[in-house]
Order: C-alpha cells, then structure tokens, then sequence
C-alpha cells in the first residue's frame, strides 16, 4: 500500500498559476481587444480596480497513477474483428438490404421532419403535444410505486412476447 502511494506521489504533476501585469488577449475570441488595465480613463463606463498582478495565467492539475490502464483502441485490430464478424455472417445480402433500408429510412425520415418544421406553427404544437404525453406518462406509471411495478410487468411482457417465450 505504501508502495503504491508513493508511486502515486512520484507520478503527480502541479502547475502553480503564473501571473502577470500583461494585458492579455482572449485566444477563444481573437477579435476582442486587450484587456483595458485600471489607468485608462477613455472609455465613458468607470473601471473597477482590479490589481493586474494577481491575475491568474495558468492553472493545471494533472494526477496519475503508474497503474493506468490504457483505453486506447488499435485500429488493426478492430478490422480484423469486424472482419471475423463480417465471414461469420451467412445471409450477407440480408443484412446490406437490412442496412441500406435503414440509411434510406433515416433520410426519408429527415425529409419529413424538415417538411414539418418548415411549417409555421406546427413544430410548436407537436412540442406541446409531446410535453403533455410525457407529463402524463409521468403521472399514470412513474410518479406512484404501484404504477412503477405495474409498468415494470408490462415490459417484462412485452419482451416476452418479442422473444417468443410467451
């Protein structure tokens, strides 16, 4: 245990923040000018007085432990596997009909949803409307725990008779 503390220890990083007296750009931002320091009185709004020195640059904390994990996956091999995946198949031309129908199924699907959204007020009502569906399926199978247990049955059901068990 103490062996592992240390080679925790040993493997942490702290970056105390620096600070400077700089005025600095916003890099996220680039079209904002610099930072306007507490000594200039042009603009026609008062300035709080801020101590430029004590603003903060840089602050990063970076832990590790020498027992990390790597979660990195190789590209060679997730080929290879969806390759064995792929020779397992037997109805190839199943699954590519399967596959097309789906990306065709979504395209369509955006095409409707465009079309529906392009009307005035439809999105809005069908937004009330789902609001209202859900606010009652709240209501009728989550909010009380007879109703949860019943919902709960119902699924099981349903999975059964989707399985074949039933």
């Amino acid at each position: 245990m103490a062996a592992a503390s240390a080679a925790y220890a040993a493997t942490t990083t702290v970056v105390i923040p620096r600070f400077s007296s700089q005025p600095t750009r916003c890099s996220a931002l680039p079209h904002l000018p610099p930072r306007l320091s507490s000594s200039s009185s042009s603009s026609s709004f008062p300035l709080r007085q801020v101590s430029e020195s004590r603003r903060p640059l840089l602050l990063q904390i970076k832990a590790s432990s020498s027992e990390e994990t790597s979660t990195s996956v190789d590209a060679g091999e997730l080929f290879t596997d969806l390759k064995e995946k792929w020779d397992a198949v037997e109805n190839k031309s199943t699954v590519l009909l399967y596959g097309g129908g789906a990306i065709v199924a979504v395209w369509l699907s955006s095409i409707l949803v465009g079309a529906v959204n392009s009307v005035p007020l439809l999105p809005k009502i069908l937004e009330l409307v789902g609001l209202g569906y859900t606010g009652w399926f709240v209501y009728r199978y989550l909010l009380f725990k007879s109703s949860r247990k019943e919902l709960a049955t119902d699924i099981e059901a349903l999975k059964k008779k989707i399985a074949g068990t039933e």
